[in-house]
């Protein structure tokens, strides 16, 4: 039994959280650098004339700050400013592949906001997390120390946590994790279909910042994310808007309703789907309402 935990623990999922502080976080023009040093890559839109609103985005799983260059440009053409940058082990940030935590990813988030409030300082600020990165701004959102925004836009937010999930997909991910944590898989099989643009996911296929072979730890990683993005839901007390696709194929529906119903404010909480798209909604064919509907929140949150 004693040989048996020794190497269980020698085969414990990797985390490649934030290192010591050792500067003071600052803005670039292509990077945020964190208090660790960490060069977190970022992409921008803006528009010709000073923004009247300033939006921060975050990418979803195995993805990078390029996935909001269709609403990032739309969004820029109507006066919206849109920051999106690399989480780390993603994109070009340190460690790709690798799982940062949720700690590290939701205190990535907080100074983000921080860095892009201080160029804006007047302006109306709003999180956009998608997919993963929704789950990191649910997280962080109900942490002891939230991020400062006006509101948070939820686009199909990763919500599979282990409640959601059967005994055996639960023994089977904490097994794999913990002997086999470099081992490498892909969605290839699952008969999932994350949206109806083809196109834009045979360019992911062809972009080498889109990671193709997860590992297992950083499965079980985004897992334990997701454990607290779902049980979040009563500590969200400010606005949220949220939306969903009717063709969501990739986020169990019993994991989202469990989310919503859990949600304490419905009058500040708001819920929209969309019978026609996909897990991928901002870059589904015909995003066009859904960028509207965003932009109109903007205006009135």
């Amino acid at each position: 039994m004693t040989l048996l935990s020794l190497l269980l623990g020698a085969c414990a999922p990797r985390i490649e959280s934030a290192g010591l502080a050792t500067m003071s976080p600052a803005m670039s023009e292509d990077a945020l650098i964190m208090a660790d040093g960490a060069k977190l890559p970022l992409r921008r839109w803006f528009p010709e004339e000073p923004p009247f609103a300033v939006v921060l985005a975050l990418h979803g799983f195995n993805d990078y700050s390029k996935a909001f260059e269709m609403p990032g440009a739309w969004l820029a053409n109507r006066g919206v400013a849109v920051y999106a940058y690399d989480q780390r082990g993603f994109g070009s940030a340190p460690h790709p592949g690798l799982w940062a935590g949720a700690k590290t990813m939701t205190g990535d988030l907080r100074m983000a906001a921080k860095l892009i409030q201080q160029r804006h300082p007047a302006t109306p600020f709003f999180i956009l997390g998608d997919s993963m990165g929704g789950a990191v701004t649910l997280a962080a959102l109900a942490s002891d120390a939230p991020p400062a925004c006006d509101a948070a836009i939820l686009v199909a937010p990763a919500l599979w946590g282990r409640d959601a999930m059967i005994w055996p997909q639960r023994a089977a991910l904490w097994l794999a994790a913990h002997t086999l944590p470099f081992v490498t898989v892909s969605g290839r099989g699952l008969n999932r279909k994350p949206s109806d643009n083809i196109e834009m996911l045979r360019a992911l296929g062809r972009d080498p910042l889109v990671i193709k072979q997860t590992r297992m730890d950083a499965i079980h990683g985004l897992t334990d994310l997701m454990d607290e993005a779902l049980s979040s839901a009563p500590k969200q007390k400010g606005p949220l808007l949220l939306l969903y696709g009717g063709q969501e194929e990739i986020i169990p529906n019993e994991a989202t309703k469990r989310f919503l119903a859990g949600l304490p404010r419905p009058d500040i909480q708001q819920t929209r789907f969309y019978p026609d798209h996909y897990h991928m909604l901002l870059r589904d064919l015909n995003p066009e309402g859904i960028y509207q509907d965003i932009l109109d929140y903007i205006k009135r949150p």
